[in-house]
């Protein structure tokens, strides 16, 4: 792991991570979070861009998709309710000959290296936690570890994105943290057409009338309100397809079985 030393501290550094995920969806959404993230002139400073929209919508996909498209390294924070600053910068940890480390989160990491953070379902984060992102969210760009001491400045190419679920948020994000995760970009269920590129972008052995059956039942599924997602559509086709090939049975039986296992039996409704 790699390691760095910032006024006589030596930090390790969290790795990067490398997903299999490829935005297939709406390339003015791309554009907009890639829009977000220029800096066009030597005053300016990068936005940070928030992506809201329900469970499942691709919101971390679209994340990873346009920081490749930047062919930028990418780093990951899965925020929780259990979230504290201390997480979010550094962490104190024994190391092999007992002697106190510290570990820089995926967040300072990306900071030093100027990759992109995703902070993945930031509205789960109480006040205290974002509280301590505050100087990094707006001009002043950096943060401070109470742990170390450490004034922690980003990269120039540093960039954050923050997915926020519109139904899942367990505080309320404070209004001073809300003025500095601007510009925010609503992610919607995709149209037919694009449902169903995904679902064949994820599942290319299924056959076209499988995929097309599925993208029905989310479509009506949708108009209803239903939360159910792109995701429930890949995981229930993935489970048809085992079921056919465990059973000998058609996909006209394994279907209605795999909604009913993935979703439960209120979901049947919206099949035809």
């Amino acid at each position: 792991m790699e390691r760095i030393t910032i006024d006589g501290i030596n930090l390790t550094l969290s790795e990067p991570i490398e997903l299999s995920l490829r935005w297939v969806g709406q390339e003015e959404l791309l554009q907009q979070l890639l829009a977000a993230w220029m800096v066009i002139d030597e005053r300016d400073i990068p936005f940070n861009p928030r992506l809201i929209g329900k469970p499942g919508v691709g919101k971390t996909t679209l994340a990873y998709a346009a920081a490749k498209r930047q062919q930028r390294s990418v780093y990951m924070f899965q925020a929780t309710m259990d979230t504290r600053p201390e997480d979010l910068i550094v962490t104190p940890v024994i190391g092999p000959d007992n002697k106190i480390q510290y570990v820089a989160s995926s967040l300072v990491s990306a900071m030093l290296k100027g990759g992109v953070l995703i902070l993945d379902e930031g509205n789960r984060m109480s006040e205290k936690a974002w509280a301590s992102l505050a100087p990094l969210l707006d001009d002043r760009r950096y943060v401070e570890s109470i742990i170390t001491g450490l004034k922690i400045k980003a990269h120039p190419d540093f960039r954050i994105v923050v997915t926020m679920n519109e139904d899942s948020s367990t505080f309320e994000v404070p209004e001073y943290i809300h003025s500095r995760l601007q510009p925010q970009i609503y992610i919607d269920f995709p149209e037919a057409d694009e449902e169903l590129l995904i679902l064949k972008e994820n599942l290319p052995f299924a056959a076209s009338a499988i995929l097309k059956y599925v993208v029905d039942f989310l479509q009506r599924a949708h108009a209803a309100d239903e939360l159910y997602s792109v995701r429930d559509g890949i995981n229930i086709a993935r489970y048809a397809l085992k079921m056919m090939h465990a059973t000998g049975k058609e996909s006209r039986e394994m279907l209605p079985l795999a909604v009913e296992r993935i979703l439960g039996e209120e979901a049947l409704r919206y099949l035809r």
